[in-house]
């Protein structure tokens, strides 16, 4: 087991999941889960060393897409990143873990979730100019170790400029690329998450 040194991440019980509707890939039906998975009453913070070995737990991942003028940012995940088993992909999403430091007055809710999403971001993109964004997707793949423990909740940022930079080394080689690129000859190189989100860009 990695040592995370005691971080502490959201969850939900992966039986809730299952309640709700297990799928494979990815379904643009939002509503039918974020409500439920961000009530407070049905998430709660997990020791990551436990959760990343145990698949009855879900760890809620946000997942945002940065989008400008009909092309979308990807970009390679370096070694320094935190996910080992994403080593070498490119990516479309930009996101991570909700921690306790967080935490809102909703308590878990909506708030908390909301503020771990603009920390992620923060602490990976440097974005230059104004946004808007919403959620379009919810993501599972239980084909793979990583998936099996992470449910991904996709954001789509707006952009009005494609001034963005990396905050990080393990963000390397930013670019926005067309839907056809993604789809096409660059969906191979992409993690799975990605490839599920590229299928259905015409649609968000």
């Amino acid at each position: 087991m990695k040592d995370y040194k005691g971080e502490q991440i959201l969850v939900v019980k992966r039986d809730l999941f299952d309640l709700l509707g297990t799928f494979q890939g990815i379904t643009t039906d939002v509503d039918k889960y974020y409500s439920t998975l961000l009530d407070p009453s049905n998430n709660f913070f997990m020791d990551r060393g436990e959760a990343e070995d145990d698949p009855s737990h879900k760890q809620l991942i946000p997942y945002a897409l940065f989008h400008y003028k009909g092309k979308f940012l990807n970009y390679q995940r370096g070694k320094s990143g935190g996910e080992a088993r994403l080593h070498a992909k490119r990516s479309l999403g930009i996101g991570g873990h909700i921690n306790p430091v967080d935490t809102r007055e909703d308590h878990l809710g909506i708030d908390t979730y909301m503020a771990g999403v603009e920390r992620e971001i923060e602490e990976e993109l440097n974005i230059n100019g104004n946004h808007t964004q919403k959620i379009v997707a919810v993501l599972n793949d239980d084909s793979n170790d990583v998936g099996k423990v992470h449910l991904g909740v996709v954001h789509l940022f707006e952009l009005d400029s494609d001034d963005v930079t990396s905050n990080e080394d393990s963000i390397a080689d930013l670019k926005f690329s067309t839907i056809a690129e993604l789809q096409g000859e660059m969906r191979d190189s992409l993690e799975s998450w990605s490839q599920f989100c590229a299928d259905i860009l015409e649609e968000v």
